[in-house]
Order: structure tokens, then sequence, then C-alpha cells
């Protein structure tokens, strides 16, 4: 390949064509929101709901607000390490309970892929696919959503105990996508991957989202990631280790727009490929997003 700028450079990554070399070296464009998704009705009957939540774990408070979630949303959880995100995810997967309120949901199933993986999943890649997707592992659109899409089908014969900390991870969200379940939730499904795995694995979880009618919950550090996943946000803010709130769901700009505000960053959209791209610090376009308060998705 020729020597590019770096934007040039990232757009060529991101359309997956040289167009100097006529060179394809993916099937498609990663493609990211122009605007944010439009919200679901109110006609749509919430999937999940909870009160007002309260839980304590040591010297650490966590306190989230009423919310609901409706049926086919993607909901992304972005906020510093260290103020409930996580414990948060737990109190849905009813791993932890929480000391006051609760989550209404009925009946419904939940497949969960925690933080931490290691002892979490054995025996071979195969054999763990097939005991979570059951019947559906030898149908031909499992391997076309799950299988192909997370890059897994050339470890099936491999035992999990030997696979490196992002093969690992690419296992561990497979088998959660496998899984029967209404509501999928993944804590940290970016950790240990490049960003060609990282946009693969949104790609999957929104895909299989819309496709089942189901919805998901998404902790996820990586902004790009969120912004190419999500149709809401819920921001957690607080301090490390001692109190952490976490608000109701909000539209994926608002949401942005809080978190980035509370970190001082701006966001712009690159022109050719409407990809994500940090301001630099007091630069005019930095200094005139924040006197508008649009901290995030200017168009």
């Amino acid at each position: 390949s020729n020597v590019h700028g770096v934007r040039e450079g990232i757009n060529i990554y991101i359309k997956g064509y040289i167009s100097d070399e006529n060179v394809r070296f993916r099937e498609s464009p990663i493609i990211f929101h122009v605007k944010p998704p439009t919200p679901h009705s109110g006609r749509s009957r919430p999937l999940i709901s909870w009160t007002d939540i309260e839980k304590t774990l040591g010297s650490f408070t966590l306190n989230v607000g009423a919310g609901e979630i409706g049926i086919g949303e993607v909901i992304g959880i972005l906020g510093k390490n260290g103020i409930g995100k996580t414990t948060f995810i737990k109190i849905l997967a009813g791993v932890e309970e929480p000391d006051s309120g609760s989550v209404i949901g009925g009946d419904i199933k939940v497949s969960y892929k925690p933080q931490y993986l290691t002892g979490t999943i054995q025996g071979t890649v195969e054999e763990v696919l097939r005991r979570a997707a059951g019947e559906k592992y030898l149908e031909a659109w499992f391997s076309a959503e799950v299988i192909e899409p997370l890059h897994v089908k050339r470890m099936l014969d491999r035992d999990v105990s030997v696979l490196s900390g992002g093969e690992l991870q690419r296992v561990a969200i497979a088998e959660c996508l496998s899984r029967q379940a209404d509501i999928y939730l993944l804590d940290e499904p970016s950790a240990y991957l490049d960003v060609e795995e990282r946009l693969a694995v949104a790609r999957a979880i929104r895909r299989i989202t819309k496709m089942n009618g189901v919805t998901a919950f998404v902790v996820e550090h990586d902004i790009v990631a969120q912004d190419f996943i999500s149709d809401k946000l819920m921001v957690f803010t607080g301090e490390a280790g001692i109190e952490g709130r976490g608000e109701n769901p909000l539209k994926l700009e608002d949401g942005m727009n809080q978190f980035l505000e509370e970190m001082g960053i701006t966001f712009r959209r690159d022109g050719e490929t409407k990809r994500p791209r940090v301001n630099k610090d007091d630069s005019r376009l930095d200094r005139e997003q924040k006197r508008a308060g649009r901290y995030y998705y200017v168009r």
C-alpha cells in the first residue's frame, strides 16, 4: 500500500477499499450513524423495568434511577471505572440482589457475559457453542450471524483453556449471543480486541438484537463502539470506590453529550465516513462546541 495521511488512512480502513490501488480488503464498509437512531414509540411495551435501586458493597454505594427498556433496543452503559456499571449489570442478571428496589421483567430469559472470563467457560469452543445454542448450532443463520462474524470458526476444535485473551473474549461473546434469551447483558465486550474485532462484535450484537426482537445492555468504554451499537445510553457518574449514580436511559445524542461534558472532551463527525473524531483541546471547534453545549453528534 502507498503511504497516506492519518485521516485518509483511517478512512480507507473504515471503507475497506484502497482506491488508488483498486484493492478491496473488506466486503462492506463500516457505517456509522449519521444521526441518532429514531427512538422507539411510546406504544412499544417495556421488556424490562426497574424501580429506584440502591446497593452497598463495603464502602461503595450505588444508586440507579428508575427506568424501563423496550423490545429491540441496545442500551449502552458509559462511565468511569469503579462507579457501579458492572454492579448494575449483575443486578439485572440476578447475580447480585439490590438492597432496595427491584427489577421487573416477568418471565424473561437473560444471557450474561461477565467482565472477567477466566474459569467461566470449559471445553472446546465447539462444545461451548453447541451447549449454548442447542439445535440452532446447525442452522445456516447461526453460522452467518455468530460464528463467521466473530471469527470463531477456526477455533472450534481448540480447548478454551489455551485461547488468548482476545480469542476467549470472542468465544464468550459468541456463547452469550448463542443462548435463547430476551435480554443480553455484555460487560466490556471490547476488552482484548483490536479495532476490526471490536466493530465486528458491535455489528453482531446489533444485528442479532434487531433480528430477534430482543434487548441488549452493553457496558463499553470505547466511544466509537458505543456510537456504532447503541440506541440509548445510561450514563454513570460518581467517585470511584465510594459512590456511583446511574441515570435513566437517554437518547444517544443526549447521553453522549452528558458523558463528554463531564470528561471535558468534544467530538465531531468526519465529513467522509461520519466516524467520530476527537477535537483538539482548546481548538476552534472545541471552543465552539463547548459554548453551544454540543459535545457530540455535530452534523
